[in-house]
């Protein structure tokens, strides 16, 4: 299907199903690449439409608007010719019921662990006004401001070790008026303060830098210093894993992604009793640790470490 065509049968379409199905013909009659926020092409061209109108109901519960026709094409034959994930064209991503502005400069939010978040850390912790949280390479801030709007009274702190990304964040943090809870430090991993925090949560970067190239044109548009990790991709993790101790308070826990580093992540650390999240929505990858099994690890490679000829794990 060319433009022409998505085109000639929208004009022949009397409903917004209709568009959606149209629009997804196209896009997939050019074999596009989902997962910026969507998982197939009729979830985007909903998203494509549903913006166009501002996301209002009354529209879309009307007669398609012929005249929105031209902005859709347009959109949609952008998405096709540039291969950019829609969010970045819109201007807009959506995380745990909420919107973010988002540009190339950060991410597009699409971690499993909105799901996690929208239930309060359940069953991992039991959140009280007051609790501290570290969000560790926030870049948009979604996961900051998803815990701060989904955890009532919670204090999150947020570093990235990108300025430009920190603009994104700070932008956000102020449309949804979270700048009383939601702090944001330019730091690598952990922030520059004595505080310590109910829970260490991270999406770090976990591709394998082999793997980069080799990437769909859609994650070419994303930052790459957000996506590339060490020769196996382990490399910011095996360092969260590292230091997370100190910054957890006595019953804190870490909770990290790692997407498909999972396997390799378990034989590098296999002391450590990771719990796999299990997630309705789909996804993987993402794991648990309470602040004291990362203490008795310490204790043990501390403790190897005075053995000569011994190496640590």
């Amino acid at each position: 299907m060319n433009h022409a065509e998505l085109r000639g049968r929208l004009q022949r379409s009397g409903s917004h199903d209709d568009w959606v199905a149209a629009l997804a013909a196209y896009f997939d009659s050019y074999e596009l690449v989902f997962g910026h926020g969507t998982e197939n092409s009729a979830d985007e061209a909903f998203w494509l439409l549903r913006h166009q109108q501002g996301w209002r109901d009354e529209l879309w519960n009307a007669p398609p608007d012929r005249s929105l026709i031209g902005p859709v094409v347009d959109l949609a034959v952008r998405r096709v010719r540039e291969r950019k994930p829609l969010a970045y064209l819109l201007g807009e991503a959506w995380f745990a019921g909420l919107r973010f502005t988002v540009d190339e400069r950060v991410l597009v939010p699409r971690s499993p662990l909105a799901e996690l978040i929208e239930r309060g850390l359940a069953p991992w912790c039991a959140l009280k006004p007051g609790d501290r949280i570290l969000d560790v390479g926030t870049g948009s801030g979604c996961l900051a401001i998803a815990v701060a709007v989904h955890c009532p009274g919670t204090l999150i702190d947020a570093t990235d070790i990108a300025a430009d990304a920190l603009a994104v964040a700070a932008g956000n943090v102020a449309a949804h008026g979270l700048q009383e809870r939601v702090r944001l430090h330019r730091s690598d991993l952990f922030a520059d303060t004595a505080e310590r925090y109910r829970v260490i949560m991270s999406n770090p970067p976990y591709v394998p830098a082999a793997e980069i190239g080799s990437l769909p044109p859609e994650y070419a548009h994303e930052p790459e210093l957000a996506l590339r990790g060490d020769a196996e991709g382990l490399g910011p993790t095996l360092r969260l894993l590292d230091r997370a101790a100190e910054h957890l308070t006595p019953d804190g826990v870490l909770i990290v992604e790692v997407g498909d580093g999972a396997e390799a992540l378990m034989k590098a650390r296999p002391r450590l009793p990771f719990v796999w999240v299990e997630f309705g929505r789909g996804g993987r990858g993402v794991f648990v640790l309470e602040a004291d099994d990362l203490r008795r690890r310490e204790h043990t490679v501390q403790g190897r470490r005075n053995r000569p000829g011994d190496r640590t794990i």
